[in-house]
């Protein structure tokens, strides 16, 4: 009995159950089935026009080029830089806007300010670890772009170091000379010291209200005394001015009375 069953629309077939013999004219493997893994993938990028990866090639720099990464570059950073978090408030931030903050209301720059509290939080017995601190610069802090060298880093602390001595002397120059008053003085400390806890906050110090006020307490406490000591160097001072301007009058009539003397 003769099959009446009509032939099946090529649109009804299973999709590849008829398109397998006429991608063979154009398959450059010929048509045949690859047998591996490895040859069934090059077929298809052969098939799509892409060529076939390099035999000698690593694989983990692929997979590195793919994320963005350099897989060497991360396994360098040392376990204590991954973790460091003292600047994670500044994420985002521009190196020119945290610059522009500190020189209004400091005299030191933004590079001065990460690197000195880098070189107080990687300082160990030997020394401060200046290599780490510049080979790691833009993991430890978000604003800064550039490695540093241990030369770059030493200089920008020597100068953080200068300008905080300078500052310091120009302070207590005015303090002590009667520049300023005891009020006056007080509002500058006020300032200087929000200026301080706020940097300190940025880099993730969190001061309790107690250590906040035992702070100002202190500080309150040591310009008080700066200022009685100043008051009784200034008194001393000017006994001694005194003292001498009589000791120079004394003089000057001793050596008038003993010309009248002689001339008698």
């Amino acid at each position: 009995m003769p099959d009446e069953t009509p032939d099946a629309d090529p649109a009804d077939r299973p999709a590849g159950a008829g398109d397998e013999e006429s991608r063979a004219g154009d398959d450059p493997t010929g048509g045949a089935t690859p047998t591996t893994a490895d040859e069934r993938a090059r077929s298809e990028r052969r098939a799509d026009g892409s060529p076939d990866p390099d035999p000698d090639a690593d694989p983990d720099a692929d997979a590195s080029a793919d994320s963005g990464a350099d897989p060497a570059d991360a396994a360098d950073v040392p376990e204590d830089v991954r973790k460091y978090a003292r600047f994670k408030k500044m994420d985002g931030a521009r190196y020119e806007r945290a610059n522009d903050f500190l020189r209004e209301r400091t005299y030191i720059t933004a590079r001065e300010w990460a690197i000195a509290r880098l070189c107080s939080d990687f300082r160990t017995e030997t020394g401060v670890e200046m290599t780490k601190i510049g080979e790691n610069l833009p993991e430890l802090v978000p604003f800064m772009e550039d490695t540093y060298t241990p030369q770059a880093v030493n200089q920008a602390r020597a100068a953080f170091e200068e300008k905080v001595r300078k500052a310091g002397a120009t302070f207590l120059y005015g303090a002590m000379c009667d520049f300023f008053t005891a009020e006056q003085l007080d509002d500058v400390m006020y300032e200087s010291t929000e200026v301080a806890k706020f940097l300190l906050e940025v880099e993730g110090v969190d001061l309790s209200v107690e250590e906040e006020l035992e702070a100002e307490e202190r500080i309150s406490s040591v310009m008080r005394e700066v200022r009685e000591a100043s008051a009784e160097l200034r008194e001393e001072e000017g006994s001694g001015v005194e003292s001498e301007s009589e000791s120079e009058s004394e003089s000057s009539d001793a050596d008038a009375d003993a010309d009248a003397d002689s001339g008698a």
